[in-house]
């Protein structure tokens, strides 16, 4: 009897316990989450410090990501990946986190429609032309698209592009942009750009940088150095401060930079920078030293010959040297040369340059980590030396086809109409930019003039012979590295772009983020660092094995629903034939 009730009353109670039990569980699961990432490179893992970001949120974060409708397979991967990594995001920052994807323009006129991609322009997204089938049996036609996002918070707006970094062709063009290579890099450096806008919007406190003159720097409004003074206001407070007349350089600035120095520094130059650097300054060198300008070509050569800025022994004493040599490169970019004449008319031709190296990755370093080409010019290589304490990372380097020319050399245009001789590019990997990271020892330890040590005094500053924390020095032996083009009809053009074949190289991404890398962002930085396996089908046996596959994945399934449907008969008619 009493089993009876107790199954009369199991049997009424389960389904509001059952209902109730799932309710308990869906309200625990939309509090507490977690997911298990099964890829090797932990493609769908969130960094430390974008976790932190997303769950300190003040307000609610609006992204409008404009890479969707009818694009191609690349870009649709990508906008897949930008949905993932968004969705990624709300599991952590909640309701804070707002997204949507939107078609610029979509149902405008064609004036309205310009003015929304006049702006988007502005606002520093840049456009991309794909052929589209717009209709059946109506062909194709050209579409703009900008792979892109909006991110708004707090009343400010800050535009991410989805493809900085990675080398874009025919900017202001139609034409194909990008490989399946550098996709799949932009795919990995999502993280990154998204949290580092957020961030930006975010913080209270903006390092200050400074840009250092009065050794023959290029002063503001010059217009090849427009982007260097542009990108810098974008993304810190900038100050100026002059080398010469300043009595210190103070130790508040998150980093110096000094681009170009044309004229020689002397030693209270030096010991000014040197102090700096033992109050925990960080210095980022954009150096030329040589004299080798492109300006100098219109005659058809040039002589490439040493610039003494009389900064070795400083750079020495840290842990490099820049080598007063010539770095040619095969793989390089393009300079236009006068190859004959046609009617009077010259007839030029876009050659190879090997004097503007591509420059690559020389590490992992989440400076350079995904990071496309860097478009040098007039180049020199650097040698790393004995430094106690000091590491160096090799940042930027040429291919595994380069040389070094030593000077004084006559550089001549006609050269590029002959063939190189090969067995010259025997070299690889030669470095062109380096970080220096460790307690750097002051180059005045035992030679500082009471005159300096008086001046510091007289501020109330102390002379150190190391430097009281971790530093960190990057040095680069080209400074056109961060100097843009100019162009007669549009102006000052995005630092990285060859005015004539309009390629963009990964410039500014390089110069920005040493410049962060500098100013202890490093934090955002590691977002960089992921990996992601670009894991493409082998064409040949695509090809050759496409009839075997294509059955095996028609007839296998057919298969194995027959063997389910007859073995499932066989089973009932086994159990129900009554012997």
């Amino acid at each position: 009897m009493k089993s009876s009730i107790n199954k009369t009353f199991f049997g009424k109670i389960w389904l509001p316990v059952t209902i109730l039990l799932l309710v308990v569980i869906n309200w625990l699961g939309s509090k507490f989450h977690s997911r298990i990432d099964f890829t090797n490179e932990g493609r769908f893992t969130l960094s430390t410090s974008t976790e932190s970001i997303l769950k300190n949120l003040d307000s609610t974060v609006d992204i409008t990501v404009l890479l969707t409708g009818d694009v191609k397979s690349e870009f649709k991967k990508l906008s897949n990946s930008t949905r993932e990594l968004l969705e990624n995001f709300k599991n952590y920052g909640g309701n804070k986190i707002q997204y949507k994807f939107e078609l610029p323009g979509e149902g405008l006129d064609d004036t309205l429609k310009a003015n929304v991609f006049d702006s988007l322009i502005a606002m520093g997204l840049r456009p991309t032309n794909q052929q589209v089938q717009v209709k059946e049996g109506e062909g194709k036609t050209q579409r703009q698209i900008f792979p892109g996002a909006i991110i708004k918070y707090g009343g400010k707006a800050i535009a991410v592009d989805l493809l900085q970094g990675q080398v874009q062709k025919n900017v202001f063009n139609s034409g194909d942009l990008l490989d399946k290579q550098s996709l799949n890099s932009a795919e990995a450096l999502l993280e990154y750009k998204f949290a580092n806008a957020i961030q930006k919007l975010i913080q209270k406190d903006v390092p200050v940088v400074a840009y250092a003159y009065g050794n023959g720097e290029p002063p503001y409004g010059f217009l090849p150095a427009h982007d260097v003074f542009e990108t810098l206001g974008k993304n810190f407070i900038v100050d100026t401060v002059n080398i010469k007349t300043q009595p210190f350089i103070n130790p508040e600035y998150a980093t110096l930079v000094i681009v170009k120095p044309t004229e020689k520094f002397t030693d209270d130059d030096k010991f000014k920078l040197d102090q700096y650097v033992m109050n925990g300054g960080r210095l980022l060198f954009f150096m030329d030293v040589l004299y080798a300008e492109r300006d100098s070509l219109q005659n058809g050569e040039l002589i490439a010959y040493s610039r003494d800025l009389n900064l070795n022994d400083l750079l020495f004493k840290y842990g490099v040297r820049i080598n007063t040599d010539l770095l040619a490169d095969k793989h390089c970019d393009k300079i236009p040369v006068e190859v004959g004449a046609v009617g009077g008319q010259s007839q030029k031709q876009l050659l190879p340059w090997p004097y503007a190296p591509l420059l690559q990755p020389g590490s992992d370093n989440v400076i350079v980590k995904n990071q496309a080409d860097v478009l040098g010019q007039f180049a020199n290589a650097i040698d790393t030396v004995d430094a106690p304490g000091i590491t160096k990372t090799i940042l930027l380097a040429s291919s595994g086809s380069a040389y070094t020319l030593p000077t004084p050399a006559r550089i001549e245009l006609n050269s590029l109409q002959t063939i190189e001789d090969i067995s010259k590019f025997n070299r690889k990997n030669i470095p062109v930019a380096v970080l220096l990271e460790g307690k750097f020892v002051s180059m005045y330890a035992n030679r500082a003039s009471q005159t300096q040590l008086d001046i510091l005094k007289n501020y109330n500053l102390p002379f150190l012979k190391e430097s009281n924390t971790m530093g960190k020095i990057i040095v680069v032996a080209d400074a056109d590295i961060v100097l843009n083009q100019v162009s007669e009809s549009i102006g000052p053009l995005p630092m990285g772009m060859n005015k004539y074949t309009k390629i963009q190289y990964a410039n500014k991404d390089f110069f920005l983020n040493c410049t962060e890398y500098l100013a202890d962002k490093k934090n955002i930085l590691d977002a960089r660092a992921k990996d992601y396996t670009l894991r493409l089908l082998d064409v040949q046996k695509t090809t050759s094995q496409r009839s075997y596959w294509q059955i095996i994945n028609i007839m296998v399934p057919i298969l194995l629903v027959c063997f389910f449907g007859f073995g499932y008969q066989w089973w009932r008619k086994r159990k129900y034939t009554k012997v």
